[in-house]
């Protein structure tokens, strides 16, 4: 077995291998997947000298520890953390050596939700659609990591990054989501529609990869009945029948029946990642552009 590779200590609450996810197979029923904080992924990925497109692992909540069969650099972004080296802390947001052999641990998160951790050559499980990524909804790519699994890394191609730390944005402490109104804001009383655009939700526990939920005041439909399914893009502010907001992240299916109401501009997405339970999540209608 080839010495370029992970070997999983603590797999965590749930990590995940991401990359730029597989954009453009909707038509086929399979979902983008892919980092939901791709920011977060693309700088760490720059750190550590790998491509955009390179893989990475994205934790949640309580991190993991690896154990890397060769000498590598890492960085930890995303949602910050401690993250130690054979126990000594090392910085977070910045290049770290790992020697071979020694405990690369990322801790709690001490805000947000997600961290990001690239490693120099990139994660290189086998690709499914030209993407490395774990789609927790249709099942592609490779399952979440597990106590004691191993990944194999990719080539080293480039230096990491002559940094001491990078800015990184920090977790929300209210989510202000940008919407674009419809395509089924009809369905909606004009009194939904206010109480949409002007009130306070907050992230719900129940939130995934696949979708953001919000508890908060219902949403009075127009209409009874359902639609027929049709499809949905990333950012869909789908309602179901209880009424309560639902944001359509990296995962979400790719068709469904209940009204969207809004689309969430795509750039206050990564935001959306980091959003903990509790967090309050407003919804700003602009103009079409």
């Amino acid at each position: 077995m080839t010495d370029r590779a992970l070997a999983v200590v603590r797999a965590g609450a749930l990590t995940t291998v991401q990359d730029l996810g597989r954009p453009g197979y909707a038509h086929l029923g399979v979902p983008r997947s892919g980092a939901l904080d791709a920011p977060a992924a693309a700088l760490v990925n720059r750190l550590v000298g790998n491509p955009s497109d390179a893989a990475v692992l994205e934790t949640t909540l309580n991190g993991c520890a690896l154990r890397p069969r060769c000498p590598v650099t890492v960085a930890v972004g995303g949602a910050p953390c401690p993250v130690t080296v054979d126990g000594r802390p090392v910085a977070w947001g910045a290049p770290a050596q790992v020697p071979a052999g020694a405990l690369l641990d990322v801790g709690t998160a001490l805000s947000g939700v997600r961290g990001y951790v690239a490693v120099s050559g990139g994660v290189a499980v086998e690709p499914v659609l030209s993407s490395r990524s774990t789609d927790l909804l249709s099942g592609l790519g490779p399952p979440p990591l597990t106590d004691g699994a191993v990944l194999p890394l990719g080539r080293v191609t480039g230096g990491h990054a002559r940094v001491d730390v990078v800015p990184q944005p920090a977790p929300p402490a209210e989510l202000v989501l940008r919407v674009t109104v419809g395509p089924r804001d009809d369905w909606f009383t004009p009194a939904a529609l206010r109480t949409f655009a002007t009130s306070t939700y907050q992230v719900s526990s129940a939130s995934n990869r696949i979708g953001l939920r919000t508890e908060g005041p219902s949403l009075e439909r127009a209409f009874a009945g359902e639609l027929p399914s049709e499809g949905m893009v990333l950012g869909a502010v789908q309602v179901p029948p209880d009424g309560r907001p639902v944001v359509f992240l990296a995962d979400h299916p790719t068709t469904g029946g209940y009204p969207v109401i809004a689309v969430v501009r795509t750039a206050d997405l990564p935001a959306a990642a980091q959003a903990t339970p509790g967090t309050p999540v407003r919804f700003v209608p602009v103009r079409r552009r």
